[in-house]
């Protein structure tokens, strides 16, 4: 089990051991989502069963993980089971359920919680929730992408607890893995301001620091600096590297930056960009959090690259 720094991202700080050498065990794998001690993590739709415990502005949110005596449907149901790991002896897995799944057909899980969206609750989730259950919707995901080999076409089918897809042909074979896109993100600054942006599509108010996936053949560090460029037409000058943060929504891995820029009027791509700008510390400190302007969600690594240079200054 990995240990959960107090600084850890959002959706990351996984309270599992992996477990990669119970993957090939298929006899432990075909009885452990039954077994009395397993917990059972369903994705349906693309959402997470969550609890709220209490009432009002003061309650709490939980992960759902049901005992295996009370998934008997879940389990007939699931489209896809896949084994996510180890707490001590508790093994964990995800259920893919089907979208014509009708939860209201099984009282226990209107006893347990909802099935809800995780961004929409992220932010209150401990962080190791946050982490289990992206994993299980990043695994549901990757499955209902893969059903179909991409070298020939055929059916795949789930392997080695779920973390392998095998291409069905005889004469193919092709062995398909979870696969996670590289994306950068970065706060450009010249020391005293930075750089936000926001998108048309966003929020009322909501701005972002700049971001965009990787490149065949690119360095993280190219990639920064190129989506600099091609988003506001500036150049950097230097690049150090933050953090991360898995993001799969739907299948993302975030590698954040700071970046320093030299101060120079920004040429805004229209195509990437409604509108970007430089912005000093103090107005970002007295940001109204409103309509007016808002700095990016409180569970994205995006928010972390700017209260971090905002406790710089």
């Amino acid at each position: 089990m990995s240990s959960l720094p107090p600084d850890t991202n959002f959706y990351s700080g996984l309270r599992l051991d992996r477990a990669d050498h119970l993957r090939r065990d298929a006899r432990w794998l075909a009885a452990g989502p039954t077994a009395a001690e397993s917990r059972l993590v369903p994705v349906w739709r693309a959402r997470s069963l969550i609890a709220r415990d209490g009432a009002g502005g003061g309650a709490a949110v939980r992960a759902v993980a049901l005992p295996a005596a009370e998934a008997g449907p879940l389990i007939a149901a699931a489209v896809e089971t896949a084994f996510l790991g180890l707490d001590g002896e508790t093994a964990y897995f995800a259920l893919a359920l089907p979208d014509d799944f009708a939860p209201e057909s099984d009282p226990a899980l209107a006893r347990h919680g909802e099935f809800l969206d995780i961004r929409a609750v992220g932010p209150l989730l401990p962080r190791s929730d946050g982490a289990l259950l992206a994993y299980a919707r990043g695994l549901a995901h990757w499955h209902r992408q893969h059903r179909f080999c991409g070298a020939c076409g055929a059916p795949t089918a789930s392997e080695q607890g779920g973390h392998l897809r095998r291409c069905s042909a005889s004469d193919c074979g092709a062995q398909h893995f979870p696969r996670t896109d590289p994306a950068v993100i970065m706060l450009v600054t010249d020391g005293e301001r930075c750089v936000l942006g926001r998108q048309a599509q966003w929020p009322p108010g909501m701005h972002s620091v700049l971001a965009g996936f990787v490149e065949t053949g690119e360095s993280l560090e190219e990639a920064v600096a190129r989506e600099v460029y091609e988003e506001v037409g500036i150049a950097v000058t230097e690049v150090a590297y933050r953090s991360s943060q898995p993001w799969p929504f739907p299948a993302s891995i975030m590698l954040g930056f700071w970046a320093r820029a030299r101060h120079a009027p920004l040429r805004v791509n229209r195509h990437e960009l409604a509108e970007a700008d430089w912005y000093d510390r103090a107005a970002l400190r007295a940001s109204p959090e409103d309509e007016r302007f808002r700095l990016p969600r409180r569970d994205s690594i995006a928010r972390r690259l700017v209260e971090d240079w905002l406790d710089a200054g």
